[in-house]
């Protein structure tokens, strides 16, 4: 696709003046070949192959960043559903495979990797259920480990005995890593219809459809598209709605185009196919890097007050219309997130007690992810968060999207606490469902709720 003037000189505003950066440049590796009813021969199978697949992946990508003055600022990782390998094996054999995992992530300096992972969307196989049981010994004693688990899709309905496994383990994974805060539990995302060629933690993986290896690449670029949207008012103060989203499609057309040009490029160096380009607005912790700015720039003075939900919708679809029409290959979660502690505006609109959970639940039926980095108070029941994830698991199923629930229940913390975790992670104050109990009963049947009529579409 030839690229207009005015397109290039933007693109190259945005690269020289605006900071736009490429998220996440990550390789799904199958290693379903690497089963072994020796649980050690398994592990070590998977450290050689993650290690010679991906050994030249950061310098590499290092390389093709320097090339077009962008920076690629993480480097990971996504392998195929490790439950697979776990069949026929116990608790021991997953948290060793964790363990497998994370050395060959320091040996290839990779940040994080995905694909710790369970599809229990219609049942559980043992190998499934130890990876989930081992959630809280494999994510307490590892640094790069994520996981995840889809427990619903709109075809399959929604699997609540697993939800209740895995709203169990979600509070123990907060207990084992008490010490940092329980910090494990934001390694940890529950899902309704994954993708299976995310290249955003915590939720990355290798679907069973992928390729042996492939690249996908995650751009991000929330401050380009609030800087465009200034540059829009400074123009016109009196820009419609339209108009906003007619520049936010734009801009988000051009984010999408830088995206694509270092996927391919670092795939064709590393001799692997290139998968997807995923435009999601996915926000950081550092001022002028949030979703939130845009939503205040677009005339929403307090995040949550009436209007909020209908400005998610707008950006969201603006996005993704600009990301489809600037490459074939989009996918992932391409739109806009709203991890709270991540986005600074999102966090202080918590802080203020202007966005609710309940707000933040309404604002996910029209975003690309769902409840995303939210501090629960410690004494948050493994029911509370049952019934949490099953409602953002019900706004997916019916609606045909994809939703999923990455909250930590912090030990000891009480509702208003201010919490950090740093870095990319960020920080948040503790809050709390306004109607914390009442629905036990409810989730404890457990069983299947079936999918929806819809689900009826071939």
């Amino acid at each position: 696709m030839v690229e207009s003037t005015s397109d290039l000189s933007a693109t190259l505003r945005m690269i020289g003046e605006e900071n736009l950066d490429v998220r996440a440049v990550t390789l799904g590796v199958n290693i379903n070949g690497c089963a072994n009813e020796n649980p050690e021969k398994m592990a070590a199978a998977v450290y050689d192959r993650v290690c010679s697949k991906a050994e030249k992946v950061v310098e590499i990508a290092n390389a093709v960043g320097a090339r077009y003055g962008v920076e690629i600022v993480n480097k990971r990782l996504a392998v195929s559903p490790a439950s697979i390998l776990l069949e026929g094996h116990g608790h021991d054999a997953a948290v060793a495979l964790a363990r497998a995992l994370d050395r060959a992530c320091d040996a290839v300096k990779i940040d994080l990797v995905g694909g710790f992972t369970a599809l229990v969307q219609k049942g559980m196989t043992h190998g499934e259920e130890v990876l989930i049981r081992s959630l809280p010994e494999a994510l307490a004693s590892t640094k790069h480990v994520c996981a995840s688990v889809n427990i619903g899709t709109t075809k399959a309905g929604i699997n609540v005995d697993a939800v209740n496994m895995v709203a169990e383990q979600v509070v123990n994974v907060a207990k084992a890593t008490s010490a940092d805060r329980g910090f494990g539990a934001a390694k940890l995302v529950v899902f309704a219809n994954q993708p299976e060629d995310n290249p955003f933690m915590a939720g990355a993986l290798l679907g069973p459809g992928e390729p042996e290896c492939v690249v996908n690449v995650g751009v991000s670029g929330p401050g380009v598209v609030k800087r465009a949207l200034d540059r829009l008012f400074s123009r016109n103060g009196k820009c419609t709605l339209d108009q906003i989203a007619e520049e936010a499609k734009h801009t988000a057309y051009r984010v999408t185009r830088v995206g694509e040009l270092i996927g391919h490029e670092v795939a064709a160096r590393l001799n692997y196919p290139f998968g997807v380009v995923d435009l999601a607005l996915a926000p950081t912790p550092r001022v002028g890097d949030s979703v939130g700015e845009i939503y205040q720039a677009m005339g929403i003075g307090r995040i949550g007050a009436p209007g909020t939900t209908a400005a998610v919708m707008m950006l969201n679809d603006a996005v993704k219309k600009g990301g489809s029409f600037a490459s074939s290959a989009v996918g992932g979660l391409s739109g806009a997130f709203i991890p709270v502690m991540e986005d600074h505006a999102l966090s202080q609109a918590v802080a203020d007690g202007t966005l609710l959970l309940e707000k933040l639940e309404a604002m996910t039926a029209v975003c690309s992810v769902g409840l995303d980095m939210i501090l629960l108070p410690g004494d948050t029941t493994p029911e509370t968060v049952a019934g949490i994830i099953l409602d953002e698991a019900a706004i997916g199923v019916v609606n045909r999207k994809t939703t999923a629930v990455r909250v930590i229940p912090v030990p000891g913390a009480s509702n208003g606490e201010y919490v950090d975790f740093g870095g990319l992670f960020g920080a948040g104050t503790v809050t709390a469902p306004a109607c914390p109990r009442g629905g036990e009963m409810f989730v404890r049947h457990g069983g299947h709720i079936p999918a929806p009529i819809h689900s009826l579409n071939n």
